[in-house]
This record gives C-alpha cells, sequence and structure tokens, in this order.
C-alpha cells in the first residue's frame, strides 16, 4: 500500500495543505504543536476512520470552521481515492471510496492496512491489561473481517448483559433470569470463538515477535507473549465456560458487572523468561513495543498479502541515534513509512539520495 498524495482541509490547525509523497520515507519535521502528528492522525483515520489521538470528530475540525476533510489518493494493485468528510452541524461523518459511501466499518478495517508507533505504546508494556487486548484486537482485526465483526457483536453483548445484571440486582424479577439465559447463551457462543481467535494468533504471532527482535533491534534475547485466559485455564468448551457463568451467577448480579469471558483476557509480555512489566528496564520495554509492531507489520504483510504503512510518532527521540538510523534504513527497505521528528540534524544523510522527502512544518503549513 502506497499513499501518493494527501490532502487536509481545515483539519486542526491545517486549513488546506497538500502533500505529493514518497514510496519510500518521508520525514515530517516541525516543533510541538505546529502539526507534524497531524499528518499521521490524517492517514490513520483514512484507513481505519477514526484518530488515534481523539475520540471526538468536532476536535479534529479547525477552529470555527464547518468540519473536516481529508482526501488521499492510495494505490496497492490499483489506485483509490478515499475522504472523509465531517460536518459539525450534522454532527455526522462519510467515508467515501472511489465516490462511493462506505457505511459499514468492516468494509474499511484492514482494506489499507496500517502499522502505528507512538509514545503512547509504552502503556501497551506498563499498563492495564485493556491496552495489551486493544493492540492485539487491532492486529487481528486488521486480518480478518470475521474477527472484527464478532468483536463488535460481543462488545454490544457485554455492555446489554451487564445493563441486564444490574436491572436485576435493582428488581429481581423472574422473567429477567430468562432474559439472562439469552445474553449468557450469546455471551458464550461470541466468547468462545474470540479467545479462539486469540490463542491461535499467538501461536503464530510469537514468530514474528522473536523475528522482529533479531532483525530489527538486533537482540538475542528471547521474547514472548502468553495467552491469561478462561480459555487456557480450563474452560475451552462451550458447556465449561457456560458452567462458569452459572456458578458465578449471584456473584455477577452482586456486582452488576461481567465477570468473565475474552473481555478479561490478559496478554503477558515475558523476556527471558521474565515478566516484562515486573522486571523489565525501560531499554527493554522501549524495545519490546518497537519489536512488537515490527511484528505486526510483517504479520499483517504476509496474512494480507499487501504492505501496511507505517507511522512512526516521534518515537526516535526515545531511542539511541545508532538504533534510529538502524531502524530508518530497514524501513526504508520494506515500504512506505512516516517519520516525525522535532530535530532533523541527525538523519539528513538518509534523505540525500535514497529517494526519501522531508516535509517542515510551521503552523500547519509546509516552510520550503
Amino acid at each position: 500500500m502506497i499513499v501518493n498524495s494527501l490532502r487536509l482541509k481545515n483539519f486542526r490547525i491545517h486549513k488546506n495543505s497538500i502533500f505529493n509523497f514518497s514510496e519510500k520515507l518521508n520525514f515530517i519535521v516541525g516543533g510541538n504543536g505546529q502539526g507534524k502528528t497531524t499528518i499521521l492522525e490524517s492517514i490513520y483515520l483514512i484507513c481505519t476512520t477514526k484518530s488515534f489521538k481523539s475520540s471526538s470528530d468536532s476536535e479534529l475540525a479547525g477552529f470555527e470552521s464547518e468540519g473536516y476533510e481529508v482526501s488521499a489518493t492510495v494505490s496497492e494493485k490499483t489506485e483509490s481515492d478515499v475522504k472523509v468528510i465531517y460536518l459539525r452541524d450534522e454532527k455526522k461523518k462519510r467515508y467515501l471510496r472511489d465516490s462511493k459511501n462506505i457505511t459499514r466499518i468492516s468494509d474499511i478495517i484492514g482494506k489499507f492496512p496500517v502499522v502505528l508507533l507512538t509514545p503512547a505504546d509504552s502503556e501497551i508494556t506498563h499498563g492495564y491489561a485493556t491496552e495489551r487486548r486493544r493492540l492485539i484486537d487491532s492486529i487481528i482485526s486488521q486480518s480478518s473481517e470475521l474477527y472484527f465483526e464478532i468483536l463488535m457483536d460481543y462488545s454490544k453483548t457485554v455492555k446489554q448483559r451487564a445493563a441486564l445484571l444490574n436491572m436485576i440486582r435493582e428488581k429481581r424479577l423472574s422473567y429477567l433470569f430468562d432474559e439472562l439465559d439469552a445474553w449468557d447463551e450469546k455471551l458464550v457462543k461470541e466468547g468462545m470463538e474470540l479467545m479462539k481467535y486469540r490463542e491461535k494468533f499467538l501461536t503464530g504471532f510469537n514468530e514474528y515477535v522473536t523475528d522482529a527482535f533479531r532483525q530489527v533491534v538486533e537482540l538475542k534475547e528471547t521474547p514472548v507473549i502468553r495467552y491469561d485466559s478462561i480459555y487456557v485455564n480450563g474452560y475451552d468448551t462451550p458447556e465449561k465456560f457456560s458452567e462458569l457463568l452459572k456458578k458465578n451467577r449471584d456473584k455477577e448480579i452482586y456486582r452488576g458487572v461481567n465477570l468473565y469471558g475474552p473481555h478479561r483476557d490478559e496478554f503477558l509480555f515475558y523476556l527471558n523468561d521474565k515478566l516484562l512489566k515486573s522486571y523489565g528496564s525501560q531499554g527493554q520495554h522501549k524495545t519490546f513495543q518497537v519489536a512488537l509492531r515490527f511484528a505486526q507489520f510483517f504479520y499483517l504483510k504476509q496474512i494480507l498479502n499487501r504492505t501496511p504503512v507505517f507511522l512512526l510518532d516521534d518515537v526516535f527521540g526515545e531511542l539511541d541515534q545508532n538504533r534510529s538510523v538502524k531502524i530508518s534504513s530497514f524501513l526504508s527497505e520494506i515500504g512506505q513509512a512516516f517519520i516525525t521528528l522535532t530535530d532533523f540534524s541527525n538523519y539528513q544523510s538518509l534523505v540525500s539520495d535514497t529517494g526519501n522527502s522531508c516535509f517542515n512544518i510551521e503552523e500547519g503549513k509546509i516552510r520550503a
């Protein structure tokens, strides 16, 4: 996949910015608050319909504007024109591909694969299990439309079932328990499918993580992701999962929450058989984060038979220069990448004669 061109109209501080990109590395240079990360944000929006920085489309629209428009020309085997349009008054966002309105998000996710590495990735290794589930779900969802659809259905089931548990806690009417039986059945069916997907995914994905450590970050440490779930802890059939829910029904009603299922899964990162979160140094955490994203890149490329676009937002400042140059050189060999920097002085040699490009951004404009 190649993003050939991009136009931003009233998208954050970019009033009318037009970019023609290199098929290799695109360095986007500027100070804080000048609009360089916004360019990555817009590419991510084109690929996923969402921002990686904001959950509100109104925040993305420029100050006192009627809305925003992000348009791009993207090529793989054929060329596509993609637009995302948001109108503030209507509070509505439209996604168009080749002038056709696309309404199902499952028709978008994975069509233009993308990998994003940002300083916020520190939460994946340092933070709560939610962040690790989000990572795994995002990778599998881009590679499997069916998984994404099941995940969306399961998320609705969890929400509806939690509301019912709270209702039963307050009223305890008999017909509500019959309704809970139906939601239990749905939770088990969808939950089992998700957990089977996740276990199978990790079996193969761990090989990509190991390869990334050896090829990209050039370390011989042994990484592994281990799956901690009711599925791998004995409840690996619908019958056993159903029995677990029945046995703990009173507990769930008392607390008003769904206590069991893939929404409670954990993915544990180990390095040389030691739990990274407990024993890893800051350097090991950063290395694991970088390796995860390169593993994601190669996994998606293999499964989809399409090359993802790679977005790196202000991550080189946290790496030593040698490793930064190593990663940049490696990226230039595997596909198109977009890299934001506040200081380009250490990386100028990468642009000179390799077909890469550099864009200097100041106050939402390209500076000559």
